[in-house]
């Protein structure tokens, strides 16, 4: 017997997110199975990393040299499945080159996927947009060469940046290994009474949870990378569910 299908998958009508990650991560996979709203499925092609080094500024370049060869044949992958939207779990290259190099990345991406996509950078803008801030401050797993681009992008879009501080993470799997204890420490070193919100970036990071104990202890805005992202492909989907217990800007926006 043939069965006839009427084209609707059973599952994830509401979006059928297909999420890039390098093969290092651990995180992005967890807080999205955490936050996800009813009817919204995810999917994920791995880009391969063969050497996670970190130590220095020329590691990480080198890295993102091994997503950059990765990182078509994960879309390839994924997209078999049909998805209807692409987010990107992975945010240090969504930043290189500034806001022009962030617009190049998706239209690259676009173009191969036939799909919308989400990156970490335009999340993030687009999360501060929505708050009305202005003056903010940023924490990343990364070495300088990558917090100098992080700084380079939100300056060209209009934010004053108070501070950039990275962490310099041994290598992309020890970024999942930073405790939340350390990152109260990071916290306290860059922000003030006139910083308007705080930008976690680095995707491997877990922040979502303590991000939003953080908002409410400080009074502000407090942006989780994964949780922005995530917050920005449902939006950009049609999926306008306020969902509580992760931040603001999904709560509220």
């Amino acid at each position: 017997m043939a069965i006839e299908t009427d084209g609707v998958s059973v599952v994830g009508q509401r979006g059928r997110m297909a999420v890039i990650v390098p093969s290092t991560n651990t995180v992005v996979e967890h807080d999205l199975a955490m936050i996800r709203p009813d009817d919204v499925t995810f999917h994920t092609g791995r880009m391969y990393i063969e050497n996670p080094n970190l130590g220095s500024d020329e590691d990480f370049e080198a890295l993102l040299g091994q997503i950059r060869q990765s990182i078509v044949v994960a879309i390839r992958d994924v997209t078999t499945c049909q998805p209807t939207h692409l987010l990107m779990g992975m945010s240090a290259e969504t930043f290189w080159g500034g806001i022009e190099g962030n617009a190049a990345f998706e239209a690259r991406v676009s173009d191969q996927s036939g799909l919308s996509v989400s990156t970490g950078a335009t999340a993030c803008r687009e999360a501060l947009n929505a708050f009305g801030a202005e003056r903010i401050a940023v924490f990343s797993p990364y070495q300088p060469v990558a917090d100098r681009q992080v700084s380079t992008y939100f300056s060209e879009a209009g934010f004053e940046v108070a501070a950039v501080t990275g962490l310099r993470c041994a290598s992309a799997t020890s970024i999942a290994e930073v405790r939340p204890d350390q990152l109260v420490d990071v916290i306290d070193q860059i922000d003030d009474d006139s910083v308007d919100a705080i930008v976690q970036v680095g995707t491997n990071l877990s922040f979502v949870n303590q991000a939003a104990a953080l908002e409410a202890e400080l009074g502000k805005p407090v942006l989780a990378i994964n949780a922005a992202t995530l917050w920005h492909a449902l939006r950009a989907t049609g999926v306008d569910d306020r969902i509580a217990g992760f931040g603001r800007l999904l709560a509220e926006h």
